[in-house]
C-alpha cells in the first residue's frame, strides 16, 4: 500500500511541476489596423505583442527560471516571426532585479520579466516618379 501512495505522490508532483513550468509564461497578441498605429517610415504594423514570464523561488532555487533572453528572444520575437513579422518596433522590456536586497525575494517569492513591442513588416518606399527628370 505505501508503494501505491508514493507512486501517486510522485505522479502528482510531476504533474504540478509540469503545470508550473508551462503556466508561468504567456504571450499575448492583438492584431492592429495598419492605419491606426504609427511605427515609422517603411514599416507596416501587424500586431502588438506582450510576453510575460514568472519564476517561483524556494530557498534560492528557481522554478522554472526566468531571464530576458527567454522573454525577448524565445517568446516575443518567436511569436512575431510566427505571424509573419520582419522586426519588432518599440521594444520595451523589464525584469525584477536579482542582486542586492532583491536577492531576498528568492527565498520564497518570485521574479518576473516582461517584454512588449509592435510586430512590423518592412515595406519598400514608394518609387519616385520623377527620379529620371534630373535636378532641373
Amino acid at each position: 500500500m505505501p508503494t501505491s501512495i508514493n507512486r501517486r505522490a510522485s505522479i502528482l508532483l510531476l504533474v504540478c511541476v509540469g503545470l508550473a513550468t508551462n503556466a508561468c509564461s504567456h504571450v499575448s497578441t492583438v492584431r492592429l489596423q495598419p492605419d491606426s498605429v504609427a511605427v515609422g517610415p517603411n514599416l507596416r504594423p501587424i500586431a502588438a505583442l506582450q510576453a510575460d514570464a514568472i519564476s517561483g523561488y524556494i530557498l534560492f532555487v528557481p522554478i522554472p527560471g526566468v531571464d530576458l533572453d527567454k522573454v525577448v528572444n524565445q517568446m516575443l520575437i518567436a511569436a512575431a516571426k510566427t505571424i509573419g513579422a520582419d522586426k519588432i518596433a518599440n521594444l520595451r522590456f523589464e525584469i525584477d532585479p536579482a542582486g542586492g536586497i532583491w536577492a531576498l525575494r528568492k527565498l520564497f517569492f518570485y521574479r518576473s520579466a516582461r517584454a512588449s513591442g509592435v510586430a512590423v513588416q518592412v515595406t519598400m518606399p514608394a518609387p519616385d516618379p520623377g527620379k529620371l527628370d534630373g535636378p532641373e
